[in-house]
Parts: structure tokens; C-alpha cells; sequence
């Protein structure tokens, strides 16, 4: 009798073609929560700074400034939603308390906000304001509020916590649905404090009790993503000039972030490859020098080239944008700032107009089991959900895609189906000259979404080339422009 001899190859086959299902690729943890993954899909989105330091032309109160200065003639929160929304961008995250410790909602719980303003009689609500016409123009809506409060006599001491959590259950009580809850890593100096004027120093890693505080949100706000320094959901980029770093890993070792510890901004920036948290980071950037309004700085709005350069820099390497748009003393974003939103909204439109994968032909040397389910033209039929994937000890492969015909290739767009995690570590996008492959860009990291401009030039097809991967590469989409 002969020997029977048949590669594994051959029997995923005949399984594929007798139907079998083939396994999907187990999950390379640590991987995103479901509300992170609706986090990644918000890609940019606004900041907005204003409080009494609008009127004193501050960037830190004290935190004794008197309420009544806080007095915006025009304020109009559907201007800022009209213009966010115009400008492309998801969503509203307010400075709802600053570190001088005004609020701009009425808190039961402090007479520094402002019910002792002339804002609407005294009557006012700048957060509902805000969250309704989020909601109007179909945005989310996030708060801020500052651990650290220099207005608050009991700051420093275990009473102000108490304070801090009853300010915080206020706003995720009263305003909807909250999708993002902001904390900021300016904590402890010198402030007025009540009166005292002093400086009260607090440890970071202690005092605040994080889990405690995040146990609120978790339960007051299901939905809702935390930002800080070290998380929980969200981190830091490490910078505030607009950037995350090239590497750019979603994972980092959680337990060992803290404010001052060497070398922190560097592990912010980039993440760690073999990080036990998934923990991917925000870019917070104002789109003038300060962070609140000044009069002086109507002539230094970044530019919508800037913008871009900003977005290709943080969106474009899988993190997401947060925009500062500052509004003026009306209580308007200005026009400045409006008219650079807008041709940068014009710029990305005319950038991402056609994409060319969209229809093509795509081909790759490996794919799951030969199933149907995981080749290459999944990468190109716009459902998030499918991928291509390679056999398991496959963490290198390339994928083609064919037009068909010549076509001006520009920017090329990769992303990775991270449900499962983060896996490529290097890549390469090459042109066909007619006879021979062209390397146009290299890259490193993928996740969520990355965004290479290459030198304009003419191809009839393109190949992306994983060349390393911590495991089976995935890659949900790919759009050439």
C-alpha cells in the first residue's frame, strides 16, 4: 500500500472547500474595550477652554477671581457645535472647572461659579448650553474637571476628595450622556485657597484616591472613557505641540505611570510594545498658543497647512486629536479661528476625495486557511468587521492592490482590525513603475489608523509589505488616495 502523503496546506483546502470553518486568530492582548473602540472611531474632535480666565487674559487663575467678571456678551454654545460640526470634527470635551476652581455650571456645592455672575442674570448654565447643542448638531459631549482647585478652602486636605467626587457625580447627573471624562496632571502650588494664600503641595499618586474616583464614573457614566496621564482608558501623548511618537503603541505598562517619573514623556509618547494595558493616546493641542483666549494672539491661529500637519501627525499614527478652540469674551469661537477649521476641513476633503482601493483588485501572498473570510479584498469592501488575516506563523505578507488602470497615488491609508490587538511592528507601501516594485514610504506602527503621504506619482498598483508583526498581521482597510 502507498503511503498517504498531504501538506497541511491541502487539508486546510479540501476543509475550505468542504466548508469547514477556519478559526479566527486568537486575541493578542491586551486588546480595546468596546467603549475604547468607540473612542479610536471619534478620531478628532475639540477642546474648549473658558472660564474667568477668558476675561482676566490668564492661562492659571488664582482662584480668586470675583465671579462677575465672568460675563460674555454673545455667548452662544450652537456657534461653537455649528462650527465643530462644519469643521469635521466628533465632538465637544469643556473646561466645566479650570484649576482656579470656577464653575461654569451652578454647583450646589460652591458659591465660585456662575450663579454669582452676570452670565444670564446669574441664572446660567454654560455646561447645559454646551451638552444640548452638542446633541443638537449630533456631537458628543465630554467634561473636564480639574483635580487640582485654588479656590478651595479645604484643598489638599482628605475633605476636599469628598468635594471633588460630589462636583463630579453633579456633572454626570445632569447632563445626558457623557462620553468622555477629562482629568488633568496640573495638581498642587501656590493659590488663593479660601483666603489662605499659600502653597499646598499633594502626592499625585495618593491623594486623589484614583480608583475610588474612577469607580464613579464607571458607574455614574457606563459609557464614558477616562483621560489622565496614566489612564485609565485614555493616555497622555506626552507633549503638548501636537504629536504622538513613530512608533505609536496602544499598549503601556499601566502600573508603572506616574507625574514625575524619568523619562515618562518618552513612554507617553510611544508606548510599549509589550505593554500589559491597552491604554492609547490622545493628542491635546490648542489651535493658538494659549490655551485660553487672548486678544493678542488673533494673528497666531495655526494655519490649515499646520492643521494638517497636525492631524497627519496624530490621527495619522493611531491616536486621536483634541483640538483647543478657545472662545473669545462674546463667548464666540472667532472668526480666525472658525475660517482656519474650515479650510483645513476643505484640505482633508480634497486630500481623502476618491479612494482608489475602493473597487480594486486585491491580492496577497497568504491568507487564513485559504478561506474566503480572511482574503485580501476584505481590506477594501468597507465593512470594519472583516480583515485579511495570514495563517498564524505567518507574521510577514504582502498585499496588493491593483487599479487596473494608471492613477495619480498620493496618501495611502492602513488600518488594523484591533478588536483582536495591536500586532504590526514594520511596514512598507511600494509603487509599480511598469517593471519593477518602488519602495515610496516605510513605517513602524499601524493600529487604528495610519496615514502615509507619499511623493505624488503614477502606478497602475500598489503593495504594502508587513515585514514584521507580533503576531498573524490583520488588516481590517486600506485607502489609497
Amino acid at each position: 500500500m502507498k503511503r498517504l502523503s498531504i501538506s497541511i496546506t491541502s487539508i486546510l483546502l479540501l476543509l475550505s472547500a468542504c466548508g469547514t470553518e477556519v478559526a479566527p486568530p486568537e486575541a493578542l492582548l491586551p486588546a480595546p474595550d468596546e467603549n475604547q473602540l468607540a473612542w479610536h472611531e471619534r478620531e478628532q474632535y475639540a477642546f474648549i477652554h473658558f472660564t474667568v480666565n477668558t476675561f482676566t487674559d490668564k492661562e492659571w487663575g488664582y482662584g480668586d477671581e470675583d465671579p462677575a467678571i465672568f460675563n460674555p456678551t454673545s455667548f452662544d454654545a450652537e456657534q461653537w457645535a455649528s462650527v465643530v460640526s462644519q469643521a469635521g470634527m466628533k465632538g465637544i470635551i469643556l473646561t466645566c472647572k479650570h484649576h482656579d476652581g470656577f464653575c461654569l455650571w451652578p454647583s450646589a456645592l460652591t458659591e465660585h461659579s456662575v450663579k454669582h455672575s452676570p452670565f444670564r442674570d446669574g441664572k446660567g448654565d454654560v455646561v447645559k448650553e454646551v451638552a444640548d447643542a452638542c446633541r443638537k448638531h449630533g456631537l458628543f459631549f465630554g467634561v473636564y474637571l480639574s483635580p487640582w482647585d485654588r479656590n478651595h478652602a479645604q484643598y489638599a486636605s482628605p475633605e476636599y476628595i469628598t468635594y471633588y467626587r460630589n462636583q463630579l457625580t453633579e456633572l454626570l447627573t445632569r447632563y445626558g450622556e457623557i462620553a468622555e471624562v477629562w482629568f488633568d496632571g496640573a495638581n498642587g502650588g501656590d493659590g488663593y485657597y479660601g483666603g489662605a494664600r499659600e502653597r499646598r503641595k499633594i502626592d499625585n499618586r495618593t491623594y486623589y484616591d484614583w480608583p475610588n474616583t474612577h469607580a464613579i464614573v464607571r458607574k455614574l457614566a457606563p459609557r464614558a472613557v477616562m483621560f489622565s496621564d496614566g489612564g485609565p482608558d485614555i493616555r497622555w501623548c506626552g507633549n503638548e505641540s501636537g504629536f504622538v511618537g513613530d512608533p505609536n503603541w496602544c499598549t503601556i505598562f499601566g502600573d508603572t505611570l506616574y507625574a514625575g517619573k524619568p523619562g515618562i514623556n518618552e513612554l507617553l509618547n510611544h508606548g510599549a510594545e509589550d505593554g500589559n494595558v491597552w491604554l492609547p493616546a490622545e493628542v491635546d493641542v490648542s489651535i493658538r498658543p494659549g490655551w485660553f483666549y487672548h486678544a493678542t494672539e488673533d494673528d497666531r491661529v495655526r494655519t490649515p497647512e499646520n492643521l494638517m500637519k497636525l492631524y497627519l501627525e496624530s490621527v495619522g499614527r493611531g491616536a486621536n486629536l483634541l483640538l483647543n478652540l478657545p472662545p473669545d469674551r462674546r463667548g464666540l469661537i472667532h472668526e480666525n479661528d472658525a475660517k482656519a477649521l474650515l479650510e483645513w476641513k476643505q484640505m482633508r476633503d480634497a486630500t481623502f476625495a476618491r479612494n482608489l482601493a475602493a473597487g480594486a483588485k486585491a491580492t496577497a501572498d497568504n491568507y487564513r486557511g485559504k478561506a474566503r473570510k480572511y482574503a485580501a479584498d476584505n481590506v477594501a469592501d468597507g465593512d470594519k468587521e472583516s480583515y485579511w488575516a495570514t495563517d498564524d506563523h505567518v507574521r510577514s505578507g504582502s498585499l496588493e492592490i491593483d487599479f487596473g488602470t494608471t492613477q495619480k497615488v498620493a496618501c495611502v491609508v492602513i488600518q488594523e482590525y484591533i478588536r483582536l490587538g495591536q500586532r504590526v511592528k514594520a511596514f512598507d507601501i511600494e509603487t509599480w513603475n511598469g517593471t519593477e516594485w518602488i519602495k515610496a514610504a516605510s513605517g513602524t506602527t499601524v493600529g487604528y489608523k495610519r496615514i502615509l503621504p507619499i511623493d505624488a506619482v503614477e502606478t497602475s498598483k500598489i503593495r504594502i509589505r508587513i515585514t514584521d508583526a507580533k503576531a498573524c498581521p490583520l488588516i481590517s482597510n486600506v485607502e489609497v488616495y
